[in-house]
């Protein structure tokens, strides 16, 4: 008998409880488990064939499957929501959950005041759902769809990703000057945390206290811009769109509530956004561009990308090369060659800021960086550590152009933002005017106690989980 004979709607407990002969054994499986309280991942047994992709990529890439004794861990699996067993499934059989109808709900209330902000990568991925090249940017064509969706407001997450890099980066300088716990490791991608948190929890005090960009711009879109707007925190539907799984988990952490409540109420990821808009008859690439609405509508290149493996690592050195020396960083420092590329781990010397860096992509090679480190054989200031091969643009939402994804699409994806970044009006975060504004209203500075209440975040030791 097949497994998915007898994966009905049952969790994980009763599945194995169920096939104690065969299911026991981790070798004996040959697709993921995916527990039915899973936030991000969903599974359909009738159209499992059972090739074993979900396993290999859950293995090799991430370092999570085969990390862990299901007879300790009482048959529940370890999943760190990154989505890329749905990425190279041929047959969606794993598959993002869906958030579209409570999206769709919440727009149809007259009562619901409901926003929609944008990750940086997505502009450059969506269009390959509609025929169009990967890395061709259809920002504008997002903005449209989405008010025709309904979205009341339309914001651009590179407005938080530019506030990420200056509370991280602050972070950063003032863990050196006052030799607080290092290395820092960068915090923004959610699925990098909860591995850290479960397999690594020794690193919990080196991971950056910053909320990412979509933790930050859900905790203002509920605070200032409600105040901004006359509009009740609690009447605000907040929605992400994004090219990240792990995300639907990050949003139902406690720690990233605001005063009790939820700074970001559901998650869309690409591929859900482009099956929406084909079941309305949408296409955008045939919309006139619109811009995003004001007070959050504004990123900078460094924001951009931030979806590129190594673009969080570049952002943020920009901003700490203005704090640290009080000038802006030379133009040969905007396209900081040493951190860009595609090794699963590269490292750099930033002689500027006195700095050992590293880049990593893929949490299997981040346990190899760790191992390093664990064992004295490397040392650095600043570690960027993204989950998926590439970075965000590379994420468990983003469309399926290749199965499995290939480095060809990520490519074309990584040069479509970096060709934002080199034509952006303005490229450092701390320039970024919208949060110029934002830290002279409301948070006065980074680091201050309100930034702190409302911008960073706490972490909790997963290892428990393990057995």
């Amino acid at each position: 008998m097949k497994r998915r004979d007898f994966i009905k709607t049952t969790g994980a407990a009763a599945l194995f409880a169920a096939c104690p002969r065969r299911c026991r054994a981790a070798d004996d499986i040959e697709h993921v488990i995916v527990e039915l309280s899973n936030p991000a991942i969903a599974y359909s047994p009738g159209k499992c064939e059972e090739c074993g992709d979900c396993l290999a990529v859950c293995k090799d890439e991430m370092g999570v499957w085969g990390s862990f004794d299901l007879t300790k861990t009482k048959s529940r699996p370890i999943c760190i929501h990154c989505g890329q067993c749905t990425a190279v499934c041929k047959y969606a059989a794993v598959t993002a959950r869906p958030e579209q109808k409570a999206v769709a709900t919440a727009i149809a209330d007259p009562d619901v005041f409901v926003t929609v902000s944008t990750a940086p990568s997505v502009r450059v991925s969506l269009g390959e759902c509609f025929g169009a090249d990967p890395g061709t940017n259809v920002e504008g064509q997002i903005v449209a769809a989405l008010r025709k969706l309904g979205a009341n407001a339309v914001f651009d997450t590179t407005f938080g990703a530019d506030l990420t890099v200056t509370e991280e980066a602050s972070e950063l300088l003032r863990r050196v000057k006052e030799k607080r716990v290092l290395p820092q490791f960068t915090s923004c991608c959610p699925a990098w945390v909860k591995f850290a948190e479960t397999f690594y929890p020794e690193f919990i005090p080196n991971l950056s206290t910053a909320k990412s960009p979509i933790g930050m711009q859900g905790s203002v879109i509920k605070t200032w811009f409600a105040n901004k707007r006359g509009l009740a925190p609690k009447n605000i539907f907040n929605v992400a769109l994004t090219p990240c799984t792990a995300k639907k988990f990050e949003i139902r952490r406690p720690e990233m509530e605001v005063d009790g409540a939820r700074a970001t109420d559901a998650v869309l990821t690409v591929r859900e956004l482009a099956q929406w808009l084909k079941q309305a008859g949408i296409n955008p690439l045939t919309l006139a561009p619109e811009p995003y609405d004001d007070l959050m509508g504004r990123g900078s290149g460094a924001g951009v990308i931030f979806g590129n493996t190594g673009g969080v690592m570049e952002a943020a050195l920009r901003t700490a090369h203005f704090y640290a020396t009080g000038q802006n960083p030379p133009a040969a420092f905007l396209d900081y060659a040493p951190v860009r590329g595609m090794g699963g781990v590269r490292s750099a010397r930033v002689e500027a800021l006195n700095l050992n860096v590293a880049i990593v992509h893929g949490t299997a090679n981040a346990r190899k960086l760790l191992a390093k480190i664990k064992a004295g054989e490397a040392q650095y200031d600043f570690i960027e550590v993204m989950a998926c091969r590439g970075g965000c643009i590379g994420g468990g939402g983003q469309p399926r152009t290749a199965i499995p994804p290939t480095d060809a699409v990520r490519q074309a994806r990584i040069k479509g933002l970096y060709t934002l970044d080199t034509g952006a009006a303005k490229r450092l975060s701390h320039e970024n005017p919208q949060v110029q504004t934002l830290y002279k209203d409301f948070f006065d500075a980074p680091l201050s106690e309100k930034a702190h209440r409302l911008l960073h975040t706490t972490y909790t030791d997963r290892s428990p989980d393990l057995g």
